[in-house]
């Protein structure tokens, strides 16, 4: 216990003697984590979108005008057999009637004269993964089944969907990547100008017999003491942020009640356990020259 308070005492005294350096470090994380926080809000936001997005992805069959029930049915069985075999999640078929209610409620002023029902009877079928719409309407065209008019399966559409749904992966995880990766190196950088205005101190200390982590164990409090600081103060920024912008943006946007980003209680817990991480890291990397006396 007495060692442990020696340690704390001299993070602190450190971080007093040099409080420009320690200030840096600490804005340094808040930096850092204030954009990875808005990075995870917006990333998740997004994932989940092109997660919605994907789950819209639907093959369409299409029945001729003089369709019979019983080639419906044959098409509904085969349907019902790829279902059994998880290869869809589920399919709906739509009768004419179905077809021009829905257009009349989404489209009603292209409806509003209209003749007659031009619209056919239809199966939509929404595979298992987005990923497998073009294998699911080739199953369905190899069938060749009778009645039938046409497949669709949107596969330019879908093709540009998963693109982006990739491209939008990837760039949130390499974003990812980079902002911990300068946080670590600022910080490490910070904390060794610290450590050089001390050198001699830690020199003595290690000839005296003083072992690497008793050296080691202030800087890495005072990392740790920096990392959370920065963190804390970058989620009550972002919980600023929240209260204040986010009413107003959320406003303007129209999206579907399941696309969500990561809660702020998770967001919050995983941007002070980062910050921790870099603290201890950042300092912890930069010791390794400076005990070797």
């Amino acid at each position: 216990m007495s060692r442990f308070k020696l340690v704390v005492s001299e993070a602190f005294r450190s971080i007093g003697s040099n409080l420009s350096t320690s200030f840096a470090a600490t804005m340094t994380v808040l930096i850092g984590m204030f954009l990875l926080g808005l990075l995870i809000a917006l990333g998740s936001w997004v994932v989940s979108w092109s997660d919605h997005v994907k789950d819209q992805l639907q093959v369409k069959v299409f029945f001729v005008e003089s369709v019979k029930p019983k080639q419906i049915n044959a098409v509904g069985g085969y349907l019902g057999t790829l279902e059994t075999d998880g290869k869809i999640k589920n399919y709906q078929f739509i009768s004419r009637a179905d077809a021009l209610h829905r257009m009349q409620k989404k489209y009603p002023e292209l409806t509003a004269d209209l003749p007659s029902n031009p619209l056919p009877d239809s199966f939509e079928i929404t595979p298992k993964h987005a990923e497998e719409v073009k294998q699911v309407s080739a199953a369905i065209r190899g069938q060749k089944f009778a009645g039938v008019d046409r497949v669709k399966d949107g596969q330019q559409t879908s093709k540009r969907i998963l693109q982006v749904a990739r491209v939008i992966e990837v760039v949130f995880l390499v974003a990812v990547v980079v902002l911990l990766a300068a946080s670590v190196l600022l910080i490490a950088n910070t904390i060794r100008l610290s450590i050089f205005s001390r050198r001699r101190e830690i020199e003595v200390m290690k000839l005296v017999g003083a072992t690497n982590w008793f050296v080691r164990g202030p800087f890495m409090v005072e990392g740790l003491l920096c990392g959370l600081v920065g963190a804390f103060a970058a989620v009550v920024l972002l919980l600023i942020g929240k209260e204040a912008a986010l009413p107003a943006i959320l406003g303007h946007i129209d999206s579907s009640n399941d696309v969500k980003a990561l809660g702020f209680t998770v967001t919050a817990l995983i941007l002070l356990g980062v910050g921790l991480v870099v603290g201890a890291v950042g300092s912890g990397m930069t010791l390794r020259r400076y005990l070797k006396v």
